[in-house]
């Protein structure tokens, strides 16, 4: 509560005045427009005995305090000694409280609140009109007139509290501060172990760029040409990027880096990380969104796997597997169930439910680079680095997923491996990546046949791991090229459709949104991501 007694910042003590003013000349004013009691008898030419004054029978049983505040002149040799104090003021809590910017549907290039403050900038809920001080808070201009100076001093009588000096009121400060930082410390990670992230409030919030569009179906992708945001906040080579599954939620962009983390990012709205998770030991290879957008799975070089909460920051699951995981895929069907495979011969599907391994592939191989599920999850392929100078069987496999039987092993046969797979959205086929410096297309139904008559050339791989997907209409082909070019081809034609000249290293990852028609995310070696309108 604020202090009842305002001081001028003088040396001399401000008394406050009676209910009868003195003017200049020494007189008392008139006051005998105050309203009195009824039934009061009153003499002719004298004023009736207020409470508290010298001639109120009830006066010797007042504070010493209200003593002086009724009748400064009365104790000339008990008058206190107040120090002097800042005004300070008090407003009505009747008042709602102001709406957060994270709740409000607030522009692009908003900024926080506190920097509001600073730069006039027009809030997207109006002007806010403070409520009126209290009678306690207002100064000496501000004091009303005859009628209304007897109630005020009753209203700050009634409200009279002691007194804290101020030397008492650093040292309470001083020890509240130092209590809480030894609280901080006491609840600090321990050693070895990462923080966990705080709470990421996301539930509930649909950016207004993507409101108009949910209702209505997608209908053609348009070619981005200009940057619309630069997101640089990874220490290291960013390995890919992907938009968050749920249509509401999809301002929300998921990256992976070599410096041991994953990122949420809105690059929709603002362009700002949201949340860091430093759950790795080692190098992020792999990240996915759970279909339900709520969750996230990553793998990494510290041979762990871990799905953790979006909003919580917390772990659901964690499995340790027995090789360095480079790629990570939910079963479409079950989303209790995805496929790891990393820097082995054998690839491991885990049911998060038991935590639990459930079922092993294995093959001839060194490395699995990439996985796709086809037919709703009753098969699946996997791309390995199994190429030799003669032969490239068991390049791309094709598996069943409840038996772990192979189906086909002699699908690619040239010689190349091929560091990323992608399904048509629409069409039953399939794209492979290759180290030959083309996009390759196949049939998504035994036997897998590749097509000899269109072929998508014309950027660079050269042994990084260059993505490649369709757009959510599958007319456009998008991969990224070893020298930090973006290109984006025809699906009919294989024609090339544009060319983005967007970074200085590798592109390796490049994705279209899956609903706003012309909006692309990049990501490159050199550990920044480009949103592209």
């Amino acid at each position: 509560m604020a202090s009842l007694v305002a001081y001028d910042d003088s040396d001399s003590e401000a008394e406050p005045e009676p209910a009868g003013s003195f003017n200049p000349a020494g007189q008392r004013k008139d006051t005998s427009d105050v309203v009195r009691p009824p039934g009061q008898n009153v003499a002719p030419g004298s004023l009736p005995a207020k409470p508290g004054s010298r001639e109120d029978p009830a006066r010797c049983h007042l504070p010493l305090v209200q003593l002086w505040r009724s009748d400064p002149g009365s104790c000339p040799s008990q008058r206190l000694q107040w120090p002097r104090t800042e005004p300070e003021v008090t407003f009505s809590t009747s008042e709602p409280p102001r709406p957060s910017l994270w709740t409000t549907r607030a522009p692009a290039g908003h900024v926080p609140l506190a920097a509001a403050r600073f730069k006039q900038v027009k809030l997207t809920w109006g002007t806010y009109e403070p409520p009126e001080p209290s009678f306690c808070a207002r100064t000496k201009s501000e004091t009303p007139g005859k009628n209304g100076s007897s109630l005020q001093r009753k209203r700050c009588e009634d409200c009279v509290i002691p007194y804290t000096p101020k030397r008492l009121r650093q040292l309470q400060a001083l020890s509240t501060e130092t209590g809480k930082s030894k609280d901080t410390e006491a609840q600090g990670p321990s050693a070895g172990r990462a923080p966990a992230p705080a709470p990421l409030c996301v539930a509930s919030r649909v950016s207004e760029f993507i409101q108009p569009y949910l209702d209505s179906p997608y209908k053609e992708t348009k070619i981005p040409r200009n940057v619309l945001f630069h997101l640089r906040g990874h220490q290291g080579p960013v390995n890919s990027v992907q938009w968050c599954p749920v249509l509401s939620q999809s301002h929300m962009l998921l990256s992976t880096s070599m410096d041991k983390t994953f990122k949420v990012w809105n690059a929709v709205d603002s362009g700002s990380c949201l949340q860091t998770y430093s759950l790795h030991g080692e190098a992020v290879r792999a990240a996915r969104w759970s279909p339900c957008g709520q969750r996230i799975l990553s793998g990494g070089f510290d041979f762990a796997v871990h799905l953790t909460d979006l909003e919580t920051g917390t772990q659901l699951f964690s499995g340790q597997s027995d090789f360095r995981v480079t790629t990570l895929k939910f079963h479409p069907r079950d989303h209790s169930l995805f496929v790891c495979g990393g820097f082995s011969s054998e690839m491991k599907a885990w049911d998060i439910r038991t935590s639990k391994v459930v079922r092993s592939y294995k093959a001839t191989i060194q490395q699995t680079l990439d996985i796709l599920f086809l037919r709703e999850g009753s098969e699946f392929l996997s791309s390995t680095d199994a190429s030799s100078r003669d032969s490239a069987d068991r390049t791309i496999i094709a598996w069943d997923f409840r038996s772990s039987a192979k189906i086909s092993n002699q699908i690619f046969h040239e010689r190349y491996t091929c560091p990323s797979l992608t399904l048509h959205p629409r069409e039953p086929v399939f794209l492979a990546q290759t180290n030959g410096n083309y996009l390759a297309l196949f049939s998504s139904v035994w036997p897998y046949r590749m097509s000899r008559r269109r072929r998508y050339e014309g950027h660079k791989v050269e042994g990084y791991s260059v993505g490649c997907e369709c757009s959510p209409d599958g007319d456009l082909l998008v991969t990224g090229s070893a020298d930090g070019r973006v290109l984006m081809y025809s699906f009919r034609t294989a024609s090339r459709a544009r060319t983005l000249h967007g970074h200085s290293q590798a592109c390796v990852g490049a994705t279209f949104h899956p609903l706003l028609p012309s909006v692309l995310a990049t990501c490159s070696w050199e550990g920044d991501i480009k949103i592209w309108h």
